[in-house]
């Protein structure tokens, strides 16, 4: 009987001996977000650590009063040195399955250290390609210490969930850290990183309540940083985009009876976009061309189908234009025209390009053509709701 007793035993030993070397959950920290800097040739890094333990099923904190993240910083000449003198703070072990967003300075893009920080990121095999990157020219702390509107989740917030915005205001789109990867490794061989800053335009009972912005892009290439776009001058970038779901226009119009001024807005989805490359003996071209479906969101005054789409494909033309000027006066390939050179011609892009890209000048887009295929006005029809 003992026989068959230790028998028994010694089958079940290899069964919980798998739980010996288990970590509690709750005996762990988990970072959220990162934030590196470069300065007197050391990196500084700063991580967001957030507490999961009042986020219910309702992804809404149950005490309002609770404190959902907290920012450490440490230092050093290498980034494992800066998180290893991090984790001597410590009081837990650092769990990184669940970060969600890097945030690199201006000063480390400048650095060009930011392909040596890549490169030892995704040595690390907790991490993952699917990471969210940003730059910024602020404070890297008071970004990561910014709460989502309401206290929502803190896994909520637009930096760590972007699509969820993206989808309401689609000019720029939020990179993952494998796009990133590919977009360097590519022709043109750079990136347009998106840009942060923190609005003050919310405010709570109490006070104001800073929330981060997506207010432009910062251009690297493999070797340097190339500049920043933003504000008006990156609209652009949401009509040469596919997925571009929903992109604001305001268009001033000239009132031809009274000799005032009035506006029309407008929400615009990318139906398709073509770029053609035009390749001569001596020179290469494109053609852009971009089909929108348009929404019309406000307008003054009356005005015809006709009037919006003739005024809408103006006004497009215009902010792709200024976009891709913006961009030569940074000396950057903002559309990744030598790309599309590359997949279709391969021969005429090797024959064309220097040090990986196609050398562009102001007319080197020789048509924008574009083509409202749809409009729709709502509701109501293209007269005013209240007649005057």
């Amino acid at each position: 009987m003992n026989k068959k007793i230790l028998i028994l035993l010694l089958m079940l030993i290899p069964l919980i001996s798998g739980c010996w070397d288990a970590k509690e959950a709750e005996r762990m920290l988990y970072i959220h977000g990162i934030g590196v800097d470069y300065k007197d040739g050391k990196y500084e890094i700063y991580t967001q650590i957030i507490s999961f333990a009042n986020i219910a099923k309702s992804e809404q904190p149950a005490n309002h009063e609770t404190i959902q993240a907290e920012v450490g910083h440490a230092s050093g000449k290498t980034d494992h040195e800066a998180f290893y003198n991090l984790y001597k703070s410590l009081d837990e072990e650092l769990y990184w399955g669940h970060l969600e967003y890097i945030v690199f300075s201006e000063d480390l893009l400048k650095s060009g250290e930011m392909n040596s920080y890549i490169n030892s990121f995704m040595r690390f095999y907790n991490t993952r390609y699917q990471t969210w990157v940003y730059s910024t020219k602020e404070s890297l702390e008071d970004i990561l210490l910014v709460s989502p509107i309401l206290n929502k989740a803190i896994s909520l917030s637009k930096l760590s969930d972007p699509l969820n915005s993206f989808r309401q205001d689609s000019t720029i789109e939020p990179l993952k850290v494998r796009e990133l990867i590919l977009n360097l490794d590519e022709p043109g061989y750079e990136a347009n990183i998106p840009s942060v800053s923190i609005s003050k335009n919310w405010e709570t009972e109490k006070d104001k309540h800073p929330i981060t912005d997506i207010n432009g892009v910062s251009i690297v290439s493999q070797k340097e940083f190339k500049g920043n776009i933003s504000g008006d001058k990156v609209k652009g970038l949401g009509w040469m985009n596919e997925n571009t779901k929903r992109a604001e226009l305001t268009i001033m119009l000239e009132d031809s009876e009274s000799g005032g001024k009035r506006y029309i807005t407008a929400n615009g989805k990318v139906a398709n976009l073509k770029v053609e490359p035009i390749v001569k003996k001596n020179s290469v071209s494109f053609d852009v061309n971009v089909k929108l479906k348009v929404e019309l969101r406000g307008f003054q005054g009356s005005i015809n189908e006709k009037e919006v789409r003739k005024e809408v494909e103006k006004e497009v033309e215009k902010e792709i234009n200024d976009t891709y000027t913006a961009g030569l006066n940074i000396n950057s390939d903002v559309f990744r025209l030598s790309e599309y050179l590359y997949r279709k011609d391969v021969g005429a892009w090797k024959k064309f390009q220097k040090d990986g890209k196609v050398e562009l000048k102001e007319n080197s887009i020789r048509n924008i053509n574009v083509d409202v295929v749809s409009v729709y006005a709502g509701r109501k029809n293209f007269n005013e709701t209240i007649r005057r």
